[in-house]
Parts: C-alpha cells; sequence; structure tokens
C-alpha cells in the first residue's frame, strides 16, 4: 500500500530550524522525523512512499540520494577503510517517489497533484509528516476495511500545554481543565483514503475543509480513536521534547525495535 507524505510546508513555527531544513528533515537523533515515521510505515510492510515536495525539497532529495546506511546501523570497516559490511539496512526495501507540488500548495493541492502516482490502488495512506505514534497499524486498517468508508484519521488527544475553558455569558468561569484531560480530540494525521476521496476534492481546496465537510454529509468519513502515544514537532518546545526522549531512549514510535 504506497503511503503519501506531505513534506512541502514552510514549518514557520519551527523557524530557529526550518530556515536551513526543511520541517521533516528536522533530526530526532541521528535521523529525521521523516525517516522515523517511514520506517514506522516500512515495519508494517507499506514501503512505496510518495514524498509531495515544496520548500527546500532539494535538500529531501539529496538526503536519500546520499543516504548512508552506516548512521543508524551496525557495521565492520575493513581493507584500510575502503570495505564497509553492514549487518542491517535500512532502506533496501524501500521505493521513493519524489514528486514536487509546489512550494505554496495546500494539503488539497500537493495530494492532487501525486495523483497520478497512485497508480489503480484502491486505498492508500498519508501523513502530515510532523508525527509520530505508536498507533496499531493493522488494527487501524482492519477497522477502515471493515466500516467501508472513503476516509479515516487517527484522533488524539492535544498534547499541547493550553487548558481548555468553559464560561457562562456572565464570564464566570464553570470549569477550568488541561487540553489533554478534556473530552476535545484532534485530527492526529494518520490518514487512510479510498481512491474515491479525490471525487470529494475540488482544484485548489484544501483536504480538512471542503471535501472533509462532503465526506460528513455523505456520512464517509472515520475518526479512530487513538489512546496511545502520538506527539507532532510543529513548535521548538515539540522539537526539545522528542530530544529528550531520544536522549532517555525512550521513543514509543519505534515499533520496529519492540520486543
Amino acid at each position: 500500500m504506497k503511503v503519501v507524505l506531505f513534506c512541502g510546508g514552510l514549518g514557520t513555527r519551527l523557524r530557529e530550524h526550518t530556515e536551513t531544513v526543511p520541517k521533516p528533515m528536522v533530526n530526532i537523533g541521528q535521523r529525521p522525523i521523516l525517516w522515523h515515521l517511514m520506517k514506522y510505515y516500512a515495519h508494517f510492510g507499506h514501503c512505496e512512499f510518495i514524498l509531495c515536495l515544496g520548500y527546500m525539497g532539494d535538500l529531501i532529495k539529496q538526503y536519500f540520494i546520499n543516504y548512508a546506511e552506516w548512521i543508524s546501523n551496525d557495521f565492520r570497516l575493513s581493507g584500510g577503510g575502503n570495505e564497509v559490511h553492514l549487518f542491517n539496512r535500512d532502506i533496501a526495501d524501500w521505493k521513493i517517489t519524489f514528486a514536487d507540488t509546489g512550494t505554496n500548495s495546500n494539503i488539497g493541492q500537493r495530494l492532487m497533484a501525486v495523483r497520478r502516482y497512485l497508480g489503480d490502488d484502491a486505498v492508500f495512506l498519508a501523513n502530515y509528516s510532523d508525527g509520530l505514534s505508536d498507533l496499531p497499524l493493522v488494527d487501524y486498517l482492519d477497522n477502515f476495511r471493515r466500516r467501508d468508508k472513503i476516509a479515516s484519521f487517527i484522533s488524539v488527544r492535544p498534547t499541547h500545554s493550553f487548558h481548555t475553558v468553559a464560561a457562562g455569558a456572565d464570564q464566570l468561569v464553570h470549569e477550568i481543565r488541561h487540553a489533554g484531560k478534556s473530552d476535545i480530540r484532534i485530527n492526529g494525521g494518520f490518514f487512510a483514503f479510498k481512491r474515491e476521496i479525490f471525487d470529494y476534492l475540488q482544484p485548489g481546496e484544501d483536504l480538512v475543509e471542503e471535501p472533509f465537510r462532503r465526506l460528513i454529509a455523505g456520512r464517509q468519513l472515520l475518526a479512530y480513536p487513538h489512546e496511545g502515544f502520538w506527539a507532532c514537532m510543529d513548535t521548538l518546545k515539540d522539537k526539545k521534547a522528542f530530544d529528550e526522549m531520544e536522549m532517555q531512549g525512550d521513543m514509543p514510535w519505534q515499533l520496529w525495535h519492540a520486543r
């Protein structure tokens, strides 16, 4: 199953890093968040990727063209440094399509731009490329097939330290709660689509605005609740949180290391 990854945004809220690299190339440890996400999908056997490039897309191309397997794998060096024997490989089974979808395009436009690369696939996956999760993908897709709808995304609890407020017309607060402990859920950015999604998407439209409203009206959109780990890299604070997890060896999205 092909995986469409939206990699072209400007990442303005992470400007400390995205002035020099595109947001999906911001590192967690030795590898960019994009690599972690692709590794997650590959763990479940989904190794055909379509990268929707835009802002600094050339850096993403260069990264994979010059990919260094030894960075994240054990290896033996011999022959005076001329021979490298890798004990494992990361991307040997990956097939990656690099598509220029425009610097200022929205998500819907990027998806339309790569439609031809999906071939005749009836179902495909998609992701914003800035979030990681321990989502049990097999269960998620089984639910999608069983419910037989056109589109699905995971709904998660917000992780930011905002508070929800309930107040009356008299401005008196009835309740204040951390957003993560409220009943509010947000779009986690892990999508599954049938090809019919393109029947709901018109030229120039963003994905989750008009098209999703049409899907809702037709009872064709699922929100799959995920209570496990989910986090996105939206701000410098998020980046630091990921770095701390990596330093502590606490990376629940790395299901390929699970025992």
